[in-house]
């Protein structure tokens, strides 16, 4: 989780480069001292890098990497305390792109819309949660140590995952909160008992448990990992000619739609948006003023070190004695 300190500017976050003559291009998550959380501008980049290149007559694959030890561990929480806790009216107009002094006024806490409207934005693929499930060429994202909450997300919806055999994956928040905006698509994906698994115990998995759910396409070991996934890269750049690609891909989005994923998405969105109306357990860690007020990587350490070693979300907690 990052810091109140400093925020690097969404291109130091995001980068991207393109090789017109293999065809392949790459997103590059620059941010390992916070697990590479994109902000809300982080996001919004990736977004708009993803439309990009799925216009771009030079790209036919695109991988997702993180830089360091882990793809990343989520979201920029402590970015949107101001959302979560219950202090005075705060406005969420950045996430729509708007800026705060237009004419824009947005709803107050405690409206249904407050919530809502932002919820149900994380189904729309220009919004940087669901981009990759609009993607009409290839993705592989490569992922490492951590692949959670936005992370996450992105292994839904990529074509291609390879992973190295430390990752583990899950989402923080089926434990402090309930659900997560692709929930229809990792259900699909790993089979309805797993998932259930997960979300209920909210422990993560490991690479070995995801593959075999059938979430992955191949484990190696770390560092064969970049290798891997230029063998893959390759392999699907040389592979019948991009209007192909395109074609295969509208034939795939059909059967995903079929299978109901837009309609989970809104439906997650739904379900997100009855937060405020949520009464909490009295020994539940509630992401609230008080939360933040005692650090939040503090309370959530805290919380952690409750469960099983081996249902630990830090690696570290993982590794201690019972």
């Amino acid at each position: 989780m990052a810091s109140k300190a400093k925020q690097p500017t969404p291109e130091e976050i995001v980068l991207y480069k393109k090789d017109p003559k293999t065809k392949i291009a790459t997103i590059t998550l620059n941010r390992p001292d916070q697990l590479n959380a994109p902000t809300i501008a982080a996001r919004l980049r990736y977004a708009d890098l993803i439309h990009r290149a799925n216009v771009d007559d030079d790209v036919k694959v695109l991988v997702v990497r993180g830089v360091g030890n882990h793809l990343g561990g989520g979201a920029d929480l402590p970015e949107q305390e101001a959302m979560l806790n219950d202090d005075d009216d705060y406005s969420l107009l950045h996430e729509f792109r708007i800026k705060d002094d237009e004419d824009v006024k947005y709803p107050p806490k405690g409206s249904y819309r407050y919530l809502a409207q932002l919820t149900q934005l994380y189904a729309n693929a220009s919004y940087g949660c669901r981009s990759l499930q609009d993607f009409k060429k290839i993705s592989i994202l490569e992922v490492k140590g951590y692949c959670y909450g936005w992370h996450f997300y992105q292994a839904a919806d990529a074509d291609l995952v390879i992973s190295s055999d430390d990752a583990l994956f899950g989402h923080p928040s089926f434990r402090y909160v309930g659900w997560g905006p692709r929930m229809w698509q990792w259900a699909q994906m790993m089979g309805m008992r797993k998932f259930q698994e997960m979300v209920f115990t909210g422990r993560p998995f490991t690479a070995k448990e995801m593959q075999d759910c059938n979430f992955l396409n191949s484990v190696v070991p770390r560092d064969q990992l970049e290798a891997e996934v230029e063998k893959y890269a390759t392999s699907c750049a040389r592979t019948r000619p991009t209007d192909v690609v395109y074609m295969q891909k509208q034939f795939f989005e059909i059967m995903k739609q079929q299978q109901g994923e837009y309609m989970g998405s809104m439906m997650t969105g739904w379900l997100e948006s009855m937060l405020g109306m949520v009464k909490n357990d009295a020994d539940e860690l509630t992401l609230n003023k008080e939360t933040f007020g005692k650090g939040l990587n503090n309370a959530v350490k805290d919380n952690d070190n409750d469960y099983p070693p081996d249902f630990r979300l830090s690696r570290s907690g993982r590794k201690a004695k019972k």
